[in-house]
């Protein structure tokens, strides 16, 4: 089943109190924190979808603190749950760049990969995504739910975002652009200066305000 736009109202419901509002112009506010692909048309249909997919299923990549998380988002271990799910929606924003230019609609691999994040049916199928076709992984909605699940598996098994001993871990254990360094470095430098992982969390702000104030 694809996402409709009366799930994305859902979603929008319970995280616009607080989620920080951007714009992507003067004249177009947006309620989400600005991502990699807020370009395209439907990027607040895959934010809802990514959320709501990071609430359920996805629960364990947001309550995991990966052990090169500083590499990735410098405060993500102090952040509370919605500037962790900011950063996941937000990394695969940035991959999305490298795996499928933004396009849900693209195949890779001579007909191997799917969607946003290039999934392989079968992969897709082994983890229980709802989307085990590649049609049906050219929704994006369901492309970024099934990436969700994968990483909610990877990730806290193999305790990194992108590593390697004998075999690539994490992420990269599925994602060819995370083996390379050039679009690690690519992907870790957007998402690094984003709001949500470029600066303290408002109550780690609040407290070192005091802390300053009472040194005076």
């Amino acid at each position: 089943m694809r996402l409709s736009t009366l799930l994305f109202a859902a979603v929008v419901a319970v995280a616009a109190p607080t989620l920080t509002q951007a714009n992507d112009s003067p004249e177009t506010p947006q309620l989400f924190p600005r991502m990699r692909w807020s370009h395209m048309e439907n990027h607040r249909l895959w934010h809802a979808a990514a959320l709501q997919a990071l609430r359920t299923h996805g629960r364990a990549l947001v309550e995991t603190v990966p052990g090169d998380i500083t590499e990735w988002c410098p405060y993500y271990e102090a952040a509370g749950q919605v500037g962790r799910e900011a950063f996941w929606v937000g990394f695969m924003s940035a991959l999305a760049k490298h795996e499928s230019t933004y396009k849900p609609w693209a195949v890779g691999g001579g007909g191997r990969w799917y969607g946003l994040l290039q999934i392989l049916p079968a992969t897709a199928r082994g983890y229980g995504c709802r989307a085990g076709s590649g049609e049906a992984l050219k929704d994006g909605g369901d492309n970024l739910s099934c990436a969700i699940r994968i990483m909610a598996v990877t990730v806290p098994r193999d305790g990194v975002i992108s590593g390697r001993d004998s075999k690539w871990r994490g992420v990269a254990a599925d994602w060819g652009p995370m083996r390379v360094a050039s679009k690690r470095r690519d992907i870790a430098g957007w998402v690094s200066a984003q709001p949500y992982c470029a600066a303290p969390p408002e109550p780690e702000r609040k407290r070192r305000k005091r802390e300053h104030r009472e040194e005076r």
